[in-house]
C-alpha cells in the first residue's frame, strides 16, 4: 500500500531479497523467522524484522483470503518504532478495512 513497494526496492539487495523470501513464506501461509504482532496497529497486523547495516521493518495484514497487504517498510533508527510510522500504518490499515467493506 502507497510507497511500501518504493521504499522497499531503494533498499540494498540483501534486504530485498531478505525481505521478499519473509513476505513469500507468509504467502505460503508458513511462518517468517523473525517476526511480532503489531496489535496496537490493528487486528492481524504483523511485523517483519530484517537486520542489515541498517534496522528495516516491514508491516504486513495476512488475514484475508484474497492477499497479503503490505502496509509500510522503513528503516528503524530507533529502539523504539516512531510514532509517525505507528501512524502511517494505522492509517494504511484503516484504508484497508474501508476499501474491503465497499467490495
Amino acid at each position: 500500500m502507497g510507497d511500501s513497494r518504493a521504499r522497499l526496492q531503494v533498499a540494498p539487495a540483501d534486504i530485498r531479497s531478505d525481505a521478499g523470501y519473509q513476505l513469500e513464506l507468509v504467502q505460503r501461509r508458513e511462518v517468517p523467522k523473525e517476526f511480532r504482532p503489531m496489535q496496537d496497529v490493528g487486528s492481524g497486523v504483523m511485523e517483519i524484522r530484517v537486520h542489515g547495516d541498517n534496522e528495516y521493518r516491514v508491516f504486513y495484514v495476512a488475514r484475508f483470503d484474497e492477499a497479503v497487504y503490505v502496509l509500510h517498510c522503513f528503516i528503524k533508527k530507533t529502539q523504539a518504532t516512531r510514532k509517525a510510522d505507528l501512524d502511517l500504518d494505522r492509517k494504511r490499515y484503516s484504508a484497508l478495512i474501508e476499501a474491503r467493506k465497499v467490495k
